[in-house]
């Protein structure tokens, strides 16, 4: 069972919004500037959603750890 690539794009999206908000929070720690805080968060935003995507992408393409229904499986 493949997922479709807007699958991927929206939990790209869902993923980097928390993954952001953790930067943020961790370079305002580090520096106690909220400036430059989300800075860094911006910049690795739209770095990471793009490779977040290439990498889920590629797993889409692996059947490492997938069970394939046989004829006899159901459903209710």
């Amino acid at each position: 069972m493949q997922e479709k690539a807007y699958r991927s794009v929206v939990k790209t999206i869902s993923w980097r919004t928390i993954g952001t908000l953790d930067t943020i929070i961790i370079s305002y720690f580090i520096t106690g500037n909220l400036e430059m805080a989300a800075a860094i968060g911006s910049i690795e935003l739209f770095t990471k959603m793009a490779l977040y995507y290439f990498h889920e992408r590629a797993w889409n393409k692996i059947d490492l750890g997938r069970v394939k229904p046989t004829a006899n499986d159901y459903q209710i």
